[in-house]
């Protein structure tokens, strides 16, 4: 009898404690089912970076990533869309500065991070104020905003430090040693507001960031310690309480290693007109500048480089009305951006590829807020991920505004003799590229040509590429006789599925 009133007394005193233990926070556990819309959640995606590439989502050359896993991110895209966020809409994304995590001896940015959730942002949808007599106020685009900027006193070594700041284009950083990745956990945390917050770095920063949410909060959660791989995704899922769950969900993905197959490409190459007759004025134009040319002086190799031939690009498809910004591009342009490695081949053939530090800032004309200005470099890289190329991101100039840059950025490219003898394909905005090149004319002494160089890039043409070649003598020629061959009418509002 004394035996069975004690075994009683005993399971009492444990349902006790696991009732005591349900006011607290929850330890790990996995989870098959959505995230719930009633909860503030923290989803953690980590991208592969150099030193955590074990399934081969990393090049370890150009510590970009591989065609597997750019293959990988396109799949948990829909993964993360349907079976974590149960097809509901983003609140936030926020995703590593590529400058914070140089990697290998020739310092390459970690993109990896940005290219992790840039499909997922195409499922997404935002509703953004537009522009013009004919348009709604309000335009809903198929796009998200990723939040990758530097905060004041911040910036990475070797990274201009940018004329103004944006609180809430924060990016993260790779080794927070300023807590900067914590405050922002904790702002969004404190607001206790419902809703998804995505998060997308390198293991490295996703471990240490949950270790301060963890000990800040007193969530007294049990954590990975180990890497987890490409499939785990973690989500921190709070209720309106205060109370929190560690979530693990595992994508289970095993993507191919060739370049992704993109749905209905073949109909769209080829079907643009070379140079864009509707759009570009005038349609083609190739001027060539030798010492005959009236007003030309060859500036000497120490003012131009030699053997230097530069392709510019601008980014792809971004705005569904005028003035609509939200410094990524739109559902409509992942299409282009993933046909580039077929639009590309066989017209050009780049030893490197160069485009503007995602980290940067864009604005509407005299709008707020700001925004992270990833389109150029994220509409190249699956160019660079399918010609494993070396990437860079032009960091140490200001993009914005265009009349302290324009200058900057000729002599970026045309008088650092490191660009001598090379073939560069640079993913640029668009406003910039004529005024560069008129920039670079006034070295040759500002001459007459026929036909006279266009003022602007239409704003209405994503295809055209102009070429701007210098031989051994210094002879200078640019074009816009190349296109990418994708017609914009052509390509849907909503993102190819994986």
């Amino acid at each position: 009898m004394m035996k069975k009133n004690t075994s009683l007394l005993l399971l009492l005193i444990s349902l006790a404690v696991a009732l005591l233990a349900g006011c607290s926070s929850d330890s790990t556990q996995s989870s098959v089912t959505p995230l719930s819309a009633a909860n503030l959640n923290l989803i953690f995606v980590v991208s592969p970076d150099v030193a955590y590439s074990s399934l081969g989502d990393v090049d370890p050359v150009t510590a970009n990533l591989t065609s597997q896993g750019l293959n990988r991110s396109l799949l948990m895209a829909t993964f993360l869309r349907e079976q974590v966020l149960g097809s509901r809409n983003v609140t936030g994304i926020y995703a590593l500065q590529p400058m914070s995590h140089l990697q290998i001896n020739n310092s390459f940015p970690d993109m990896s991070a940005l290219v992790n959730v840039q499909q997922f942002a195409m499922l997404n949808q935002i509703t953004l104020l537009g522009e013009g007599k004919d348009q709604p106020p309000f335009t809903t685009g198929y796009s998200y905003p990723l939040n990758a900027s530097y905060l004041s006193g911040a910036i990475p070594d070797g990274v201009i430090a940018p004329s103004g700041f944006c609180l809430d284009c924060q990016g993260l950083v790779f080794a927070d040693t300023a807590g900067n990745n914590a405050a922002l956990a904790a702002t969004i945390i404190k607001s206790n507001t419902p809703g998804f917050h995505l998060f997308s770095a390198p293991w490295e920063t996703i471990r240490t960031l949950l270790a301060a949410i963890n000990q800040q909060q007193g969530y007294n959660l049990t954590l990975p310690t180990e890497y987890g791989g490409g499939n785990r995704i973690y989500a921190l899922s709070i209720t309106p309480a205060g109370k929190a769950s560690l979530i693990t969900f595992d994508s289970k993905l095993n993507p191919t290693a060739t370049y992704p197959t993109v749905p209905g490409m073949a109909t769209l190459l080829g079907s643009a007109t070379c140079p864009d007759s509707t759009t570009t004025s005038p349609q083609g134009f190739s001027i060539t500048v030798t010492k005959d040319t009236p007003g030309a002086i060859i500036p000497p190799s120490t003012v131009v480089n030699r053997n230097e031939t530069l392709y510019m690009i601008r980014h792809a498809e971004a705005h569904p009305t005028t003035g609509w910004e939200d410094g990524n591009y739109v559902a409509a342009g992942q299409w282009r951006a993933l046909a580039l490695p077929m639009a590309l081949r066989g017209k050009i053939r780049p030893d490197v590829v160069y485009s503007v530090d995602p980290a940067q800032l864009v604005s509407p004309p005299g709008s707020t807020p700001n925004w992270s200005y990833v389109r150029p470099s994220l509409t190249i890289e699956p160019y660079v991920i399918a010609n494993n190329l070396p990437f860079y991101l032009v960091s140490t100039l200001e993009l914005f505004p265009v009349t302290t840059s324009v200058a900057n950025t000729r002599d970026y490219f045309f008088k650092d003799p490191r660009f001598s003898g090379k073939t560069i394909l640079l993913a640029w905005e668009h406003d910039h590229i004529p005024l560069i090149v008129k920039a670079l004319l006034v070295t040759y002494g500002n001459p007459t040509t026929t036909p006279t160089l266009p003022d602007t890039w239409p704003s209405g043409d994503y295809d055209t590429i102009w070429t701007v070649k210098i031989d051994n003598d210094g002879n200078l020629t640019v074009d816009n006789l190349s296109c990418e061959g994708i017609n914009s009418a052509l390509l849907p509002a909503t993102a190819p599925r994986f």
